[in-house]
Protein backbone atom coordinates (compact mmCIF):
# COMPACT_ATOMS: atom_id res chain seq x y z
CA UNK A 1 0.00 0.00 0.00
CA UNK A 2 1.10 3.56 -0.42
CA UNK A 3 -0.34 7.22 -0.92
CA UNK A 4 0.21 9.93 -3.09
CA UNK A 5 -0.61 13.66 -1.87
CA UNK A 6 -3.29 15.49 -3.39
CA UNK A 7 -4.18 18.79 -2.87
CA UNK A 8 -6.76 18.34 -0.80
CA UNK A 9 -5.72 14.76 0.88
CA UNK A 10 -3.99 11.15 0.07
CA UNK A 11 -5.32 8.95 -2.47
CA UNK A 12 -4.63 5.40 -0.81
CA UNK A 13 -2.78 2.69 -4.11
CA UNK A 14 -1.08 -0.55 -3.83
CA UNK A 15 0.84 -1.97 -6.40
CA UNK A 16 1.53 -5.63 -7.18
CA UNK A 17 3.79 -7.17 -10.09
CA UNK A 18 7.30 -7.09 -12.08
CA UNK A 19 8.53 -3.64 -11.26
CA UNK A 20 9.31 -4.08 -15.64
CA UNK A 21 6.03 -4.58 -16.30
CA UNK A 22 3.49 -2.82 -18.17
CA UNK A 23 1.20 -0.74 -16.18
CA UNK A 24 -2.85 -1.97 -15.28
CA UNK A 25 -5.01 0.55 -13.27
CA UNK A 26 -8.08 -1.02 -11.73
CA UNK A 27 -10.64 1.61 -10.95
CA UNK A 28 -13.06 0.14 -7.95
CA UNK A 29 -16.69 0.52 -8.60
CA UNK A 30 -19.40 2.25 -6.03
CA UNK A 31 -18.95 1.33 -2.69
CA UNK A 32 -15.89 -1.13 -2.69
CA UNK A 33 -12.55 -0.47 -2.13
CA UNK A 34 -9.52 -1.93 -4.42
CA UNK A 35 -9.88 -5.32 -2.44
CA UNK A 36 -12.39 -5.64 -5.10
CA UNK A 37 -9.99 -6.72 -7.28
CA UNK A 38 -8.09 -9.78 -5.04
CA UNK A 39 -8.88 -12.26 -7.55
CA UNK A 40 -7.86 -10.84 -10.32
CA UNK A 41 -4.25 -10.48 -9.00
CA UNK A 42 -2.39 -13.37 -9.13
CA UNK A 43 -3.43 -13.83 -12.96
CA UNK A 44 -2.92 -10.46 -14.08
CA UNK A 45 0.64 -9.58 -12.23
CA UNK A 46 2.20 -12.76 -14.71
CA UNK A 47 1.76 -10.19 -17.23
CA UNK A 48 1.51 -6.52 -15.94
CA UNK A 49 2.52 -4.11 -13.04
CA UNK A 50 -1.16 -3.88 -11.69
CA UNK A 51 -2.32 -0.28 -10.22
CA UNK A 52 -4.65 -0.40 -7.75
CA UNK A 53 -6.92 2.69 -5.96
CA UNK A 54 -8.96 3.41 -3.27
CA UNK A 55 -11.58 5.92 -5.51
CA UNK A 56 -11.91 9.25 -3.49
CA UNK A 57 -14.56 8.63 -1.23
CA UNK A 58 -13.57 4.74 -0.62
CA UNK A 59 -11.52 2.85 1.64
CA UNK A 60 -8.46 4.46 2.52
CA UNK A 61 -8.59 7.56 0.45
CA UNK A 62 -9.46 11.19 1.02
CA UNK A 63 -13.28 11.88 1.96
CA UNK A 64 -13.45 15.61 1.30
CA UNK A 65 -16.92 17.27 0.31
CA UNK A 66 -19.25 16.58 -2.37
CA UNK A 67 -20.33 16.56 -4.85
CA UNK A 68 -17.62 14.86 -6.94
CA UNK A 69 -17.63 14.64 -10.39
CA UNK A 70 -16.66 11.83 -12.41
CA UNK A 71 -14.41 14.40 -14.39
CA UNK A 72 -12.59 14.99 -10.42
CA UNK A 73 -12.15 11.28 -10.17
CA UNK A 74 -10.48 10.87 -13.81
CA UNK A 75 -8.12 13.59 -12.47
CA UNK A 76 -7.23 11.87 -9.73
CA UNK A 77 -6.14 9.12 -12.03
CA UNK A 78 -3.76 11.16 -13.72
CA UNK A 79 -2.86 12.60 -10.84
CA UNK A 80 -1.36 8.94 -9.69
CA UNK A 81 0.53 8.02 -12.64
CA UNK A 82 2.00 11.59 -12.82
CA UNK A 83 2.84 10.61 -9.01
CA UNK A 84 4.13 7.61 -10.12
CA UNK A 85 6.04 8.68 -13.17
CA UNK A 86 4.00 6.31 -15.79
CA UNK A 87 3.86 8.03 -18.97
CA UNK A 88 0.72 5.43 -20.56
CA UNK A 89 -0.98 2.63 -18.86
CA UNK A 90 -3.70 0.42 -19.53
CA UNK A 91 -6.81 0.91 -17.97
CA UNK A 92 -9.79 -1.35 -16.52
CA UNK A 93 -12.34 0.02 -14.40
CA UNK A 94 -15.75 -1.32 -13.36
CA UNK A 95 -19.13 0.38 -12.90
CA UNK A 96 -18.20 3.94 -11.41
CA UNK A 97 -15.05 2.88 -12.61
CA UNK A 98 -16.00 2.07 -16.27
CA UNK A 99 -17.51 6.05 -15.85
CA UNK A 100 -13.86 7.01 -15.10
CA UNK A 101 -12.86 4.73 -17.79
CA UNK A 102 -14.76 6.53 -20.06
CA UNK A 103 -13.91 9.82 -18.86
CA UNK A 104 -10.03 9.20 -19.54
CA UNK A 105 -10.83 7.44 -23.15
CA UNK A 106 -12.51 10.58 -24.39
CA UNK A 107 -10.65 13.19 -22.54
CA UNK A 108 -6.74 12.00 -21.91
CA UNK A 109 -6.49 8.96 -24.36
CA UNK A 110 -3.19 9.49 -24.65
CA UNK A 111 -2.37 8.34 -21.16
CA UNK A 112 -3.57 5.12 -22.29
CA UNK A 113 -2.10 2.13 -23.99
CA UNK A 114 -6.20 -0.02 -23.81
CA UNK A 115 -9.03 0.44 -22.23
CA UNK A 116 -11.89 -2.04 -20.49
CA UNK A 117 -14.92 -1.21 -18.94
CA UNK A 118 -17.00 -3.62 -16.95
CA UNK A 119 -20.56 -3.72 -15.77
CA UNK A 120 -21.24 -0.33 -17.14
CA UNK A 121 -23.08 2.75 -19.19
CA UNK A 122 -22.54 5.83 -20.91
CA UNK A 123 -25.59 7.05 -18.30
CA UNK A 124 -26.27 4.98 -15.21
CA UNK A 125 -29.93 5.53 -13.80
CA UNK A 126 -31.52 8.74 -13.62
CA UNK A 127 -31.94 10.91 -10.10
CA UNK A 128 -34.74 9.52 -9.74
CA UNK A 129 -32.78 6.90 -8.61
CA UNK A 130 -29.85 8.77 -6.76
CA UNK A 131 -31.51 11.39 -5.25
CA UNK A 132 -33.46 9.42 -2.33
CA UNK A 133 -30.32 7.29 -1.91
CA UNK A 134 -27.85 10.08 -1.18
CA UNK A 135 -30.74 11.83 0.81
CA UNK A 136 -31.22 8.77 2.97
CA UNK A 137 -26.88 7.99 3.33
CA UNK A 138 -26.40 11.75 4.31
CA UNK A 139 -29.35 11.61 6.84
CA UNK A 140 -28.53 7.79 8.18
CA UNK A 141 -25.01 7.76 7.63
CA UNK A 142 -23.97 4.41 8.63
CA UNK A 143 -26.84 2.83 9.57
CA UNK A 144 -27.91 3.40 5.55
CA UNK A 145 -25.11 1.95 4.57
CA UNK A 146 -25.38 -1.39 6.67
CA UNK A 147 -28.91 -1.23 5.20
CA UNK A 148 -27.44 -0.88 1.38
CA UNK A 149 -25.02 -3.81 1.94
CA UNK A 150 -27.69 -6.09 2.71
CA UNK A 151 -29.95 -5.04 -0.47
CA UNK A 152 -26.68 -4.82 -2.57
CA UNK A 153 -26.36 -9.12 -2.54
CA UNK A 154 -28.72 -9.12 -4.93
CA UNK A 155 -28.16 -6.44 -7.16
CA UNK A 156 -23.95 -7.39 -7.28
CA UNK A 157 -24.35 -11.10 -7.51
CA UNK A 158 -26.98 -13.76 -9.14
CA UNK A 159 -28.75 -15.44 -6.37
CA UNK A 160 -26.97 -18.66 -7.11
CA UNK A 161 -24.01 -17.57 -6.60
CA UNK A 162 -24.87 -15.38 -3.50
CA UNK A 163 -25.94 -19.10 -1.95
CA UNK A 164 -22.61 -21.03 -2.88
CA UNK A 165 -20.31 -18.21 -1.97
CA UNK A 166 -21.50 -17.06 1.17
CA UNK A 167 -18.33 -15.42 2.27
CA UNK A 168 -16.74 -13.72 -0.60
CA UNK A 169 -20.05 -12.44 -0.89
CA UNK A 170 -19.92 -11.08 2.51
CA UNK A 171 -16.15 -10.01 2.05
CA UNK A 172 -17.17 -7.79 -1.21
CA UNK A 173 -20.44 -5.92 0.42
CA UNK A 174 -18.97 -5.64 3.63
CA UNK A 175 -16.81 -2.81 1.99
CA UNK A 176 -19.93 -1.22 1.53
CA UNK A 177 -20.86 -1.41 4.93
CA UNK A 178 -17.36 0.81 5.56
CA UNK A 179 -17.70 3.00 3.00
CA UNK A 180 -17.78 6.59 4.94
CA UNK A 181 -21.34 8.10 4.03
CA UNK A 182 -20.59 11.40 2.98
CA UNK A 183 -18.03 10.00 0.38
CA UNK A 184 -20.36 7.08 -0.87
CA UNK A 185 -23.06 10.11 -1.33
CA UNK A 186 -20.64 12.91 -3.18
CA UNK A 187 -19.56 9.46 -5.44
CA UNK A 188 -23.82 8.86 -6.00
CA UNK A 189 -23.37 12.43 -7.34
CA UNK A 190 -20.99 12.01 -9.21
CA UNK A 191 -22.44 8.47 -11.03
CA UNK A 192 -26.08 10.49 -11.43
CA UNK A 193 -24.62 13.45 -13.23
CA UNK A 194 -21.84 11.60 -15.91
CA UNK A 195 -23.64 11.14 -19.40
CA UNK A 196 -21.09 10.64 -22.27
CA UNK A 197 -23.60 9.10 -24.73
CA UNK A 198 -22.92 12.11 -26.74
CA UNK A 199 -19.19 11.40 -26.73
CA UNK A 200 -17.99 7.89 -27.09
CA UNK A 201 -17.15 8.09 -30.75
CA UNK A 202 -14.13 10.56 -29.83
CA UNK A 203 -12.63 7.02 -27.58
CA UNK A 204 -9.60 6.00 -30.05
CA UNK A 205 -8.16 3.52 -27.81
CA UNK A 206 -8.52 -0.18 -28.24
CA UNK A 207 -11.38 -0.94 -25.92
CA UNK A 208 -13.16 -4.17 -24.18
CA UNK A 209 -16.50 -3.98 -22.98
CA UNK A 210 -17.72 -7.00 -20.70
CA UNK A 211 -21.19 -7.09 -19.36
CA UNK A 212 -23.23 -9.64 -17.34
CA UNK A 213 -26.32 -11.04 -18.38
CA UNK A 214 -27.64 -10.88 -14.98
CA UNK A 215 -26.93 -7.36 -14.33
CA UNK A 216 -29.72 -5.23 -14.05
CA UNK A 217 -27.87 -1.82 -12.73
CA UNK A 218 -25.87 -1.62 -15.82
CA UNK A 219 -27.22 -4.06 -18.46
CA UNK A 220 -25.99 -6.15 -21.31
CA UNK A 221 -27.78 -3.34 -23.52
CA UNK A 222 -26.25 -1.22 -22.10
CA UNK A 223 -22.94 -2.63 -22.59
CA UNK A 224 -23.85 -3.00 -26.58
CA UNK A 225 -24.49 0.57 -26.62
CA UNK A 226 -20.79 0.83 -25.33
CA UNK A 227 -19.25 -1.26 -28.02
CA UNK A 228 -21.29 0.21 -30.73
CA UNK A 229 -20.29 3.48 -29.99
CA UNK A 230 -16.84 2.92 -29.22
CA UNK A 231 -15.14 2.43 -32.70
CA UNK A 232 -13.70 -1.36 -33.06
CA UNK A 233 -14.89 -1.67 -29.31
CA UNK A 234 -14.67 -5.78 -28.31
CA UNK A 235 -17.65 -7.09 -26.42
CA UNK A 236 -17.81 -9.87 -23.97
CA UNK A 237 -20.36 -11.13 -21.77
CA UNK A 238 -20.75 -13.42 -18.64
CA UNK A 239 -23.20 -14.99 -16.60
CA UNK A 240 -23.27 -12.57 -13.77
CA UNK A 241 -24.69 -9.87 -11.86
CA UNK A 242 -23.03 -6.38 -11.77
CA UNK A 243 -19.84 -7.90 -10.05
CA UNK A 244 -18.58 -9.90 -12.94
CA UNK A 245 -15.13 -9.83 -11.92
CA UNK A 246 -15.83 -11.52 -8.81
CA UNK A 247 -18.63 -13.67 -9.80
CA UNK A 248 -16.83 -15.13 -12.69
CA UNK A 249 -13.55 -14.78 -11.45
CA UNK A 250 -10.43 -16.29 -13.57
CA UNK A 251 -12.96 -16.30 -17.00
CA UNK A 252 -13.00 -12.35 -16.19
CA UNK A 253 -9.16 -12.21 -16.04
CA UNK A 254 -8.82 -14.51 -18.78
CA UNK A 255 -10.43 -12.56 -20.89
CA UNK A 256 -8.63 -9.42 -19.99
CA UNK A 257 -5.48 -10.95 -20.75
CA UNK A 258 -6.51 -11.86 -23.80
CA UNK A 259 -7.90 -8.68 -25.06
CA UNK A 260 -4.25 -6.70 -23.39
CA UNK A 261 -2.01 -9.04 -24.73
CA UNK A 262 -3.39 -9.42 -28.31
CA UNK A 263 -1.24 -7.97 -31.02
CA UNK A 264 -3.96 -5.35 -32.36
Amino acid sequence: MGKIQLADGELNYQLDGPADAPVLVMSNSLGTSLGMWDTQIAGLTQHFRVLRYDTRGHGQSLVTEGPYSIEQLGGDVIALLDALHIERAHFCGLSMGGLIGQWLGINAGERLNRLIVCNTAAKIGNPDVWNPRIETVLRDGQAAMVALRDASIARWFTPDFAEANPAEAKRITDMLAATSPQGYAANCAAVRDADYREQLGSIKVPTLVIAGTGDAVTTPADGRFLQEHIKGAEYAEFYAAHLSNVQVGEAFTQRVLDFLLAKH
